[in-house]
């Protein structure tokens, strides 16, 4: 007979920053406060269908005093983005149950988190979600694990890129992630100096992109700039600068797009070059932000298990941890950058372009209202 409880926990999706972190803080809150024994599942669902786990202890988590978890990037279980997982829904429930697991912790984005929320459902099992993405897009929470890392990782990287676009006056164009949602580009872009952010939510021109670089050269005298593209931008309808530009989401990526359309909008005058941060955005020591909230986020999903609670994310809101509705959660749109943002607003007071949105918005507040036929 069972005499402790059977925590188990996973991480599902892309991996990030501050993951470990999480694991951490719920083996040791699990089992210091309640007593009961953790493993770790292996590679997600995977490791559910195949009946895998990883014994999670103590002396695992807190190697000599020296807290390896706290300060590791990745993930010591494993994930996975990929794969039919609902295919196999039975097995994994059967799994489940043979591993004989009285809950389980996910820590996840908006797609894993809609896949373990139907595989609880069908298993009945008892389940709490952590939220974790560089993109910052779940909804019900203003922040996620994950993040605050990335938006340093991207700051770094363009106070790097700043240097040598300005040794060299030239315009650096750098794709970060965020293929629906602009919140790493917008704060990373504000807070690394660039001068051109181009989000989804809103939709940019390429004319305004060069009116604006060259604004910067005609009256700041700064022969260089800096543009941040999130990789799901939107193009502008009136964007063309020539017949033969196309609408539809470019092959090449969204920063050669750019750097293309820039080149043909300025006919080659501006010296121009791409870098597409990639998955660089998602390695790394996570930061300081990223471990406290890790470590919140781990040890409210403890006690939520501990409450008898189920079928709840935990949440950041108003400077407190929060449980809310995992359903109410993934029924609700991603959490996208809203026009109103003031971070937006604060952007355009910085004299960054943010797009024709964003251009207009800004004229209409300090004039008030706006010609007819104004774009």
């Amino acid at each position: 007979m069972k005499t402790q409880k059977r925590l188990g926990i996973l991480t599902s999706g892309g991996d990030c920053p501050g993951l470990n972190a999480a694991i951490r803080a719920v083996v040791s809150h699990a089992i210091v406060t309640y007593d009961w024994q953790v493993f770790g599942i292996p590679y997600a669902t995977t490791g559910l269908l195949e009946k895998k786990t990883i014994p999670l202890t103590l002396h695992g988590m807190d190697l000599r005093g020296m807290n390896p978890l706290l300060n590791m990037g990745g993930t010591i279980l494993g994930s996975i983005n990929k794969g039919d997982t609902l295919a196999h829904i039975d097995e994994i429930i059967a799994g489940y149950q043979a591993l004989e697991l009285d809950a389980l912790i996910g820590i996840g984005g908006d797609g894993s988190l809609t896949i373990l929320e139907e595989l609880h459902s069908e298993g009945n099992w008892q389940f709490i979600a952590i939220p974790k993405t560089i993109d910052n897009d779940v909804a019900f929470t203003e922040k996620v694990v994950g993040f605050d890392t990335a938006v340093n990782t991207v700051v770094e990287a363009l106070n790097r890129l700043t240097f040598t676009a300005a040794s060299h006056d030239r315009v650096m164009i750098v794709e970060v992630m965020g293929r629906s949602a602009g919140h790493l580009a917008l704060q990373a872009g504000i807070a690394g100096g660039a001068d051109c952010i181009l989000i989804p939510e809103i939709p940019y021109s390429i004319k305004g992109v060069c009116s604006h670089l060259q604004e910067l050269r005609d009256n700041w005298g700064r022969r260089f700039g800096i543009v941040v593209v999130a990789e799901g931008a939107q193009v502008a309808e009136d964007s063309c600068c020539h017949t033969e530009c196309k609408i539809e989401k470019p092959s090449c990526g969204m920063g050669q797009y750019i750097a293309n359309e820039i080149r043909n909008c300025s006919h080659n005058q501006l010296d121009i070059r791409v870098s597409v941060l990639g998955h660089i955005q998602r390695g790394g020591i996570p930061s300081a932000g990223d471990r406290l909230l890790a470590s919140a986020f781990g040890k409210a999903a403890v006690d939520l298990i501990a409450r008898g609670e189920t079928a709840k994310m935990v949440a950041w809101q108003n400077g407190q941890v929060v449980g809310v509705p995992l359903k109410k959660v993934i029924n609700k749109s991603p959490s996208l950058v809203k026009l109103d943002n003031f971070l937006i607003e604060t952007a355009q007071s910085l004299g960054i372009y943010v797009g024709k949105q964003g251009r207009i918005s800004r004229l209409k507040d300090s004039l008030g209202s706006l010609p007819l036929g104004y774009s």
